[in-house]
């Protein structure tokens, strides 16, 4: 029996964990969850984001299914998703964008990845005021970090079963650092000769995707861009909250849904519980419970696309509780 670390998180977070270990329950796989705490709750209780009980957790399971999490806008208090990012060298993010059938989007039958690098970037969080009225923040970009993310896109790529890989980039204007990360990626691309590479400015990128974003398999770039995009392409199929995401290193997985902790909805029954399913589906193939991972999927496609048991932000009427209790009933 496999052991993961669950953490709930905040807001909405307790609600669509609890949807989602039902699923999973019905779905027939058994899991040991260590059940830790980070984020708002956290602090309230030990006084830190990110406790030294749930590290010591997540390294010794390896993977985590995780709620999304409250970051304070206190100075000197760090997102937990930073925090996790840096500790436990979490060095790449994948954001899977597909449409759902059913669900009114901009666009249809769009299946892309979104690839960031996690660790630094602007997101390294080195920044300080210059006088009174100035404020510097610095830009980190290293050959290795680099490299190492664009070698994990073809990798990624080549496992997902796409041939295409586009490295999104604003060299033109800084020239030395993003100039640097797209050496990295013309060196890497030359290791995978069989793969169509390719590079594209990030604002042009932008414009692309909301116009023709089926030209593009596999995305990799910058901290940054990865987490602007990300959200832009997310709209293109419904929304956040159908989009799951996992910040991955060599030895170390944690899985959550892209959208926030949405305190505004905590409570009330309301959330759809899809990307954080969806987050528990990728979930699930990496711990090797691969025909779960595809019963589940499978049979939240079609609850989608009927439309009938899903929540009001996909155009049902149903609850949270009552669209995962729907879906566990398909897998019982």
């Amino acid at each position: 029996m496999n052991t993961v670390t669950l953490i709930e998180g905040d807001g909405v977070g307790p609600e669509i964990i609890e949807a989602v270990v039902g699923v999973i329950e019905a779905a027939g796989v058994e899991i040991r969850w260590d059940e830790q705490l980070a984020g708002a709750k956290a602090l309230d209780q030990h006084g830190v984001i990110l406790p030294q009980n749930t590290l010591e957790s997540l390294k010794r399971t390896g993977v985590a299914l995780k709620g999304p999490m409250k970051t304070p806008l206190e100075k000197g208090v760090r997102s937990v998703n930073g925090a996790l990012r840096t500790e436990l060298d979490l060095y790449a993010n994948v954001r899977p964008i597909k449409s759902y059938r059913g669900v009114s989007a901009l666009l249809d039958d769009i299946d892309l990845i979104v690839i960031r690098e996690n660790t630094e970037d602007l997101f390294a969080g080195i920044e300080h005021m210059v006088g009174d009225d100035a404020a510097e923040s610095v830009k980190i970009t290293t050959r290795k970090a680099s490299e190492r993310i664009c070698r994990f896109a073809f990798w990624y790529a080549q496992n997902a079963g796409r041939k295409k890989v586009t490295a999104v980039h604003k060299a033109n204007i800084m020239k030395m650092t993003d100039g640097l990360f797209l050496e990295a990626a013309r060196k890497v691309a030359e290791e995978y000769p069989d793969f169509e590479y390719e590079e594209s400015v990030v604002d042009t990128t932008a414009l692309q995707l909301v116009s023709n974003p089926w030209q593009y398999e596999v995305m990799v770039m910058p901290n940054l861009y990865g987490d602007i995009l990300a959200d832009l392409c997310a709209g293109l199929v419904g929304g956040l909250g159908l989009v799951p995401g996992v910040s991955l290193g060599d030895d170390m997985a944690v899985f959550e849904p892209a959208h926030d902790s949405m305190d505004e909805e905590a409570g009330r029954n309301v959330a759809n519980p899809s990307a954080m399913i969806m987050a528990s589906v990728l979930m699930l193939g990496y711990i090797g419970e691969s025909e779960a991972a595809r019963k589940i999927e499978a049979a939240l496609a079609h609850l989608v696309e009927e439309g009938q048991k899903v929540t009001p932000d996909i155009g049902g009427s149903a609850g949270t509780r009552e669209m995962a209790r729907a879906l566990a009933e398909r897998l019982g």
